[in-house]
């Protein structure tokens, strides 16, 4: 049987599958980007695919923290679009 690879979402504070987190991160340069391939270089944190966790997440700073950068609206509109299967 395959080992299913767990992560904590920075807003909830679950652990779940990768499969059901959305990746966003923080590459060298301070540049904040969603990433769907989960595989991009940089610092990462994780967050459910659920308007609840996206705005815990929004209130709390839990993002911000998790990636000690200051997180643009644009970047929470990409999530929720991802969320929302567009």
């Amino acid at each position: 049987m395959k080992k299913i690879p767990m992560r904590r979402c920075v807003a909830t504070n679950e652990s779940l599958p990768k499969k059901e987190l959305l990746r966003i991160v923080k590459n060298k340069e301070g540049q904040v980007f969603v990433d769907p391939t989960g595989k991009a270089n940089g610092k990462g944190a994780y967050i459910k695919k659920d308007h609840e966790a996206l705005k815990v997440a929004k209130k709390r700073g839990s993002l911000a923290r998790a990636l000690e950068v200051e997180i643009p609206d644009t970047i929470y509109e990409e999530i929720e679009r991802v969320i929302d299967g567009r």
